[in-house]
């Protein structure tokens, strides 16, 4: 039987880090209200020329060195973004051509803050066929470019970044079990419902949500889709070692270990340092996790994200 593992992990940061502090000096805001409500004191912003495969090709060097193989080894590219640098070709193939390599299969996932859940269960896939054997999963996003700055509903929450993940083929379970799901019913929620058009943007080019109605949905599939995927392996809350949300909302966050039953110091938490990276978050505290020394050889880890769609899904990961 064929299985893959998660053998390496990087991420990426721009180095503009913006605290609430500076925000406070832009808009009509402060550090307190944005603490309190979403957890979040700081955020990193792409510079001028930084794009999505910038930062996915700084988090793949990193998660290359991590897992100690060649970039030539990589057979399968699939990277997860919202915000790519081009209408096409896809921020994939980019970053394939930037790493120096030829031939194999890249693409794009476009699952918003899902994305990366997503992405890693499809190339599980492709390795569990036989088709491939070492592949590069990449979380990136540039949403610091989607964003309106006089709504300072929207505009606080988000920040830029990357996180990877080497997958390679093996005889022992890596990615236990996964589960996806979506309902486009729930667009209106959460969006950017603008497009191009005769060279022309047409409709509105900005995320806009209605925060409370994501909160009660995302709390709610966040808990239900991390025990279907316990149950897709006999297992039980109390298997997992640690849970990785996506990195919305320290409230989400909490929410969503209580109504597990998981206690606080089993939750990994890095939306107070990098904001909601979307696509990025989870890739991100995993690396995080994983070179601060919390997460070690043997650990199961829930990966799970929620994003507009809306989107959703988890994986467990033995590492």
């Amino acid at each position: 039987m064929i299985y893959s593992r998660i053998v390496g992990t990087g991420s990426y940061l721009p180095h503009n880090a913006v605290t609430n502090a500076d925000l406070e000096r832009r808009m009509d805001t402060s550090d307190e209200w944005i603490r309190s409500r979403t957890g979040i004191r700081q955020r990193y912003l792409a510079q001028e020329g930084e794009t999505s495969s910038s930062l996915a090709l700084e988090a793949s060097r990193a998660a290359i060195a991590s897992a100690g193989i060649d970039a030539g080894e990589i057979d399968l590219i699939i990277v997860a973004t919202s915000t790519p640098d081009y209408i096409f070709p896809s921020t994939a193939c980019l970053l394939q051509a930037k790493l120096g390599i030829k031939g194999c299969p890249a693409f794009d996932v476009q699952a918003v803050c899902s994305g990366f859940v997503y992405a890693l269960s499809t190339a599980d896939m492709f390795i569990r066929s036989g088709q491939h054997r070492c592949a590069l999963v990449v979380g990136a996003e540039v949403f610091s470019r989607i964003l309106d700055w006089n709504d300072r509903g929207t505009c606080v929450l988000f920040g830029d970044g990357a996180g990877a993940v080497i997958l390679k083929a093996d005889q022992k379970p890596g990615i236990i079990a996964s589960a996806l799901h979506a309902d486009g019913a729930h667009v209106g929620i959460l969006s950017v419902p603008g497009s191009i058009c005769n060279g022309r943007v047409t409709g509105d080019p900005f995320l806009r949500m209605d925060g409370p109605a994501v909160f009660k949905f995302a709390v709610r599939v966040l808990d239900e889709v991390a025990r279907e995927t316990l149950g897709k392996c006999g297992l039980q809350v109390g298997d997992v070692d640690w849970l990785i949300p996506h990195q919305a909302n320290l409230r989400i966050l909490e929410s969503t270990a209580k109504r597990l039953g998981l206690p606080p110091e089993k939750l990994i938490v890095t939306v107070d340092m990098h904001g909601n990276t979307s696509a990025a978050s989870v890739p991100l505290a995993l690396d995080t996790a994983v070179r601060d020394g919390r997460i070690r050889s043997g650990h199961k880890v829930m990966l799970q994200a929620v994003g507009g769609g809306f989107t959703w899904g988890a994986a467990l990961v033995q590492m």
